[in-house]
């Protein structure tokens, strides 16, 4: 008797014409919610970046999500079925982000942004690090609420497992929910409990190598309950696209914190 999912509709808050989705919304309570978490971070830590410079990152922020996101998306997953229409790039409503691609974003306006108004990387990098599990959060129960990126079959031993209508009759373990645990939820805690700690905070890159190291091996181990996507399908030695693209981030999360030092 396995759980039926809960089928939810994916528009959010409708105002005549206007639709706003739940994955939309996720987007949106992420980034303010994460405006509001690193203005008290910054505060907290009496670091050099101010209110104002933060307000105006989240412009740059947004953009190097959407804009890195779909890229990722194209060149990692589907580069083939892109190269042959480009202009199904543009079609963002079809769906297709990548987590990794958004990262690659977010460090690009990061360093761009820093240069610009000469802050500190890494000083801005460490609290920026400790906001992103909360959008993380959001986005997999997002993924959840639409009914996409399901788990894989489950056996008789996972009483939650859950029947996704479009994924067919099987229980199926409810990966997103995993991925918002993981990836959002305990990185944010741990992110949080490191940020505290008055001698990690002050070595610039620590608290980056923790996030990128525990984004990495979170994704890796929720990868072997996620469906691959059906054409990718499994890679080198049975590895996923998610764990192969996920290893990179575990090894400079891992330099970051060896390299890590308080400034002189």
């Amino acid at each position: 008797m396995a759980l039926q999912f809960p089928e939810i509709n994916p528009v959010a808050i409708s105002l005549g014409p206007l639709s706003i989705r739940w994955y939309a919304l996720a987007y949106i309570v992420g980034l303010l919610g994460g405006q509001y978490y690193l203005r008290w971070l910054a505060a907290k830590s009496k670091a050099a970046i101010t209110a104002v410079r933060i307000d105006d990152f989240l412009v740059w922020a947004a953009f190097g999500v959407v804009l890195g996101g779909r890229l990722g998306y194209v060149l990692f997953y589907k580069p083939g079925f892109y190269l042959s229409d480009p202009a199904q790039i543009l079609y963002l409503w079809h769906g297709g982000m990548s987590f990794h691609g958004g990262a690659l974003g977010v460090i690009a306006a990061l360093i761009l942004y820093c240069r610009k108004y000469k802050i500190s990387i890494l000083e801005f990098g460490d609290l920026l690090c400790c906001v992103v599990p909360l959008g993380l959060m959001f986005g997999r129960i997002a993924n959840f609420i639409n009914g996409e990126l399901w788990g894989r079959i489950a056996d008789d031993s996972v009483p939650w497992a859950m029947v996704f209508p479009a994924a067919g009759p099987e229980p199926r373990h409810p990966s997103q929910l995993y991925e918002a645990g993981l990836e959002g939820l305990v990185l944010l805690v741990v992110l949080h409990l490191a940020w505290r700690q008055e001698n990690l905070r002050d070595r610039r890159g620590f608290l980056a190598g923790i996030f990128l190291a525990g984004y990495g091996l979170a994704r890796a181990v929720c990868e072997f309950f996620r469906q691959p996507d059906d054409f990718l399908g499994f890679l080198w030695g049975g590895a996923t696209m998610g764990q192969l693209l996920s290893l990179p981030l575990v090894i400079a999360g891992l330099v970051f914190m060896l390299k890590a030092k308080k400034p002189a």
